[in-house]
């Protein structure tokens, strides 16, 4: 189960990752989609809403 736990993370950190350096708000919307999906919610328990709120405060907060 532990290397099917290291996968899921890789995948989220990835998306969090793209998330914070792309200027597309086309790919930030992908991102959002995934943090909202069915598959999201598979992979963790957290709450794909407060990420995303997390993450647009860090935009704001850099580029705002």
């Amino acid at each position: 189960m532990e290397n099917i736990e290291l996968l899921a993370n890789a995948i989220i950190l990835q998306a969090v990752k793209d998330y914070r350096h792309t200027y597309s708000p086309q790919c930030r919307a992908e991102i959002k989609r995934f943090f909202r999906s069915e598959w999201f919610r598979a992979l963790t328990r957290l709450d794909g809403e407060m990420l995303i709120s997390r993450l647009e405060n860090e935009r704001k907060g850099f580029y705002g």
